[in-house]
């Protein structure tokens, strides 16, 4: 599942991508309301995130123009703000749902699931690529009907080359999806941990489905497992 958050406050927002990112969701950031809305309009997601008091566009701002083209993207307004208005100006303008700062990561995790449910969006979703499987809700990746154990971060490179699969994938774009654009780090975390990954979707199957694209990134192709016996 994709999931766009737009959050001013970076270290709320940098704890709840690591959080959701744990969870097996794609995380994108945004920290102001004109950023955040370019992301929602072209960025399919399946939730939004978004904090009302943001700079260079509110929240609620933020929530208008994107219902104006795209009323299927499930919206959840967060805000330090309880009061019955804000919370009717926000349902008014098309919200899903609102939260209350502070909140458990835990019970917002259980709410954005249950959002999904109500939303229609198919939750026994499986992403392939020959015969690598990977299942975003349950976590669980497979090849050849074999399972692979994955640390979350490992399975949220995975999931971004995977809903990418065939299509050249950028070091920055990976860095952006999986350790977001604020990561303070060298840009080679993304070089080892496409290394990690070979060690266990390819070379135990003897298969090289993880390409390396001189200059310009990373590329998932279609393999199927050499056969055993």
């Amino acid at each position: 599942m994709r999931l766009l958050i737009v959050e001013d406050e970076r270290d709320l927002a940098l704890e709840l991508a690591e959080a959701m990112r744990d969870r097996g969701w794609v995380v994108d950031v945004a920290h102001d309301g004109l950023h955040g809305l370019a992301l929602a309009r072209y960025g399919a997601y399946d939730v939004v995130l978004l904090d009302i008091m943001l700079p260079a566009l509110n929240g609620y701002a933020v929530l208008q123009r994107l219902r104006e083209t795209d009323t299927r993207t499930a919206v959840v307004m967060l805000s330090a703000k309880d009061g019955e208005f804000d919370q009717s100006d926000a349902f008014e303008f098309g919200a899903d749902d609102y939260v209350t700062k502070p909140f458990s990561v835990v019970v917002l995790a259980a709410r954005l699931q249950a959002l999904l449910r109500r939303s229609g969006v198919p939750q026994g979703l499986r992403l392939e690529c020959g015969d690598l499987v990977l299942e975003p809700m349950a976590r669980r990746v497979s090849r050849g009907g074999r399972d692979i154990d994955l640390t979350p971060r490992e399975f949220a490179l995975l999931h971004h080359l995977i809903r990418h699969a065939e299509q050249v994938v950028s070091k920055a774009d990976l860095l952006d999806a999986v350790w977001d654009s604020d990561y303070p780090g060298a840009d080679n975390v993304v070089e080892v941990y496409v290394g990690y990954l070979r060690k266990k979707i390819d070379a135990p199957f003897g298969v090289q489905s993880l390409e390396t694209v001189r200059g310009m990134g990373y590329r998932l192709i279609p393999c199927h497992a050499a056969a055993t016996g």
